[in-house]
């Protein structure tokens, strides 16, 4: 059988040619699951017979002429947050493991709906939060993969799906995928149902999608937002956009780049390909401009941090009064921060997030829609650490949308990525540039030994 690492994009269009079945495809993954998860550890369990079933029906489906769109056939993986009908919801948790969910979160609904083959449920640090995962990370098995959405980012980068859901409540999509080598989305909060997902922070959890390319978000992303209409912090979330086609429209040139600790905490191993990065954007055509913080984004770690503990002990507190054994270290850690946090000291956090989410508009600048970051402060650190989300945690706490994808590699082998930000409910704009910025750059891929 092939060795080809697929894409989304290519796999969707052999499959609807005629040359590439589901049943294949499923098979061909499997085959690198079988070869590399022993080291990697990337799923909590793989429901082989379930997505046997599900590719051979999407197979003869296809025989009758019936097509459900891009993600036909394709297998995809779920982290484990969110609810698969019949499938346990553990969320990192050793008692939640025979939590048998009863029917599918909306987002798992929908991708069923799309065609995509539910491979099995890919490893989270426990309740999404910040203790070190079983997955190694598949370019150095000494470094962390990041998280949360460690099985997710790591599954992708070695071929063992295409696609991958996950979520970020502070950079658990963006710092897994950029240093597992792999893209990911976060839109804007609201856009995406948060329903029959195991919450962190519930005013910050932004389910997402992790895939191979810009272009294979798009097409996660169609599959999962909302069709709009519905409330979400007194704004009607508008209808998406067709992101899928709009994926390859030229984006208008011109891109805000965020400085201040962007640059000052850059480690040395990132800078230089970063910056290199930006010179050959430049080069291209893009017209960066540099847009100043507003000054209360400096308090942004530490309020984002406060929210985060404050929602995560309103969720977790009594259960955690009844199963301390349950809950490892970190996320104990913030529990308990946040049942000691002061009533005044969180309502002024509230005010600050408010104040913000209008403010950080203004450094945008007129016209311009999309700014460019670093994904992260640096390659992936050591195993004791999911990393650092200093450069995630922000968009996280002001709600915008984002998109990272790989820009280089470091010398001694690991992947770094770009990160681009956009304004509320424009991630159409967002994936154009990302997706330009991707064939500029022209990312050199690799296999995992």
């Amino acid at each position: 059988m092939s060795e080809h690492r697929w894409t989304i994009v290519e796999a969707s269009e052999a499959i609807r040619c005629g040359t590439l079945t589901p049943v294949d495809l499923l098979i061909q993954c499997l085959q690198r699951i079988d070869r590399l998860e022993q080291k990697v550890r990337a799923w909590v369990f793989v429901d082989r017979e379930g997505a046997k079933a599900d590719a051979e029906r999407l197979t003869a489906e296809l025989k009758k002429g019936q097509w459900r769109g891009p993600l036909h056939g394709i297998p995809i993986g779920v982290k484990d947050i969110f609810d698969v009908f019949d499938w346990p919801t553990a969320a990192g948790s050793k008692f939640w493991a025979n939590s048998i969910a009863r029917q599918d979160a909306p987002v798992v609904r929908q991708l069923r709906q799309a065609g995509a083959v539910l491979l099995g449920k890919t490893v989270t640090t426990a309740y999404a939060s910040f203790d070190p995962p079983v997955t190694k990370n598949p370019w150095n098995l000494s470094k962390t993969p990041g998280g949360s959405s460690s099985g997710s980012a790591a599954a992708i980068a070695c071929g063992m799906c295409l696609g991958a859901l996950a979520s970020q409540t502070g950079g658990s999509i963006t710092r897994p995928a950029a240093y597992c080598g792999v893209c990911g989305i976060k839109a804007t909060y609201g856009r995406v149902n948060l329903e029959g997902i195991v919450p962190l922070a519930a005013s910050m959890d932004h389910p997402g999608a992790m895939a191979g390319c810009v272009a294979d978000l798009a097409i996660m992303l169609q599959a999962i937002v909302d069709v709009g209409g519905r409330i979400v912090d007194a704004w009607e979330v508008p209808e998406p956009a067709d992101y899928v086609t709009s994926i390859n429209e030229q984006p208008f040139l011109e891109a805000g780049r965020f400085r201040g600790m962007f640059d000052t905490k850059m480690e040395p191993t990132l800078r230089s390909i970063y910056e290199m990065a930006v010179e050959r954007l430049q080069v291209a055509g893009l017209n960066v401009i540099n847009c100043p913080l507003p000054p209360a984004f400096a308090e942004i770690t530490p309020r984002h941090q406060m929210v985060m503990a404050v929602e995560a002990a309103n969720f977790h507190e009594s259960r955690v009064r009844r199963h301390p054994d349950d809950y490892p270290p970190r996320i104990r850690s913030l529990i308990d921060e946040g049942l000691s946090v002061p009533a005044a000291e969180f309502a002024r956090t509230l005010e600050h997030q408010k104040a913000l989410k209008f403010s950080i508009l203004d450094a945008f600048r007129e016209g311009v829609t999309v700014a460019i970051t670093p994904a992260t402060a640096g390659p992936a650190p050591d195993a004791s650490t999911t990393g650092l989300p200093i450069f995630n945690s922000p968009w996280s706490y002001l709600g915008l949308p984002t998109v990272n994808f790989p820009i280089g590699w470091t010398d001694d082998g690991l992947p770094v990525a770009m990160q681009l930000v956009g304004r509320p409910w424009e991630e159409a704009e967002v994936l154009q540039m990302a997706a330009w910025c991707e064939r500029i750059l022209g990312f050199p891929h690799r296999e995992v030994a």
